[in-house]
């Protein structure tokens, strides 16, 4: 006997659409419990209980949470970003330096005016500027 015909097109769909649905609702756990855990503004005590209504109730605990405290894990999730993109934004300027060629070629004179370097080391750098500008 054929495998298709005994599991029709219907049960295939109905299978994946379970598969998928059983995904969203572990992707919305770790969401809420990773929001749950990220909160400031709960206490412990607080932590404890959505934590055993969501253990206790699974599907029913996370949509309580979900429809209680959506408004604060979206700002969380917004300063979250925020301050990602903040620190990115901060390391990528200090890892790029001074990109600008008259930048460069400034601290290249005063440190050859404090006679850290010498003439052909700052001829190098002011190369090097010249050159990538």
């Amino acid at each position: 006997m054929l495998i298709a015909s005994s599991y029709p097109f219907l049960e295939v769909f109905w299978t994946m659409l379970i598969f998928f649905a059983f995904f969203i609702w572990i992707w919305l756990l770790f969401t809420v419990f990773a929001d749950l855990f990220r909160r400031d503004d709960a206490s412990g005590w607080a932590k404890t209980g959505w934590i055993i209504l969501i253990i206790v109730l699974p599907y029913l605990g996370v949509f309580i949470y979900l429809i209680a405290q959506h408004e604060g894990m979206a700002e969380r999730t917004i300063r979250s970003q925020e301050s990602a993109k903040s620190e990115m934004d901060q390391y990528v300027r200090s890892v790029a330096g001074g990109s600008d060629p008259s930048e460069q070629i400034a601290k290249a004179k005063r440190l050859l005016d404090d006679g850290t370097i010498n003439q052909s080391e700052f001829d190098q750098i002011k190369q090097k500027a010249l050159a990538s500008a």
